[in-house]
């Protein structure tokens, strides 16, 4: 094998989101990695569905669909 071409196998610490810690070897640079998300906080794997309602989709489609519902309903009338 050529030398000095593989990254370093260290140790590592990860530390959950819940504050828990898992001490594992990686080939991250740093010797602790910090997580956002894992499988105790995420819905998918908690059931927990949360709602990101961002600049308003919700009532901007709830307004749409009424929209092409009046006129859809509008149309079934004449």
């Amino acid at each position: 094998m050529k030398k000095d071409i593989h990254p370093q196998y260290k140790p590592v610490e990860i530390q959950m989101t819940d504050g828990s810690i898992l001490r594992t070897r990686a080939c991250y640079k740093n010797d602790r990695v910090v997580l956002d998300i894992d499988s105790k906080s995420h819905p998918f794997f908690t059931g927990r569905q949360m709602l990101v309602d961002t600049a308003g989709r919700v009532e901007r489609f709830n307004k749409r669909f009424s929209k092409s519902q009046s006129i859809k309903d509008a149309k079934g009338q004449q």
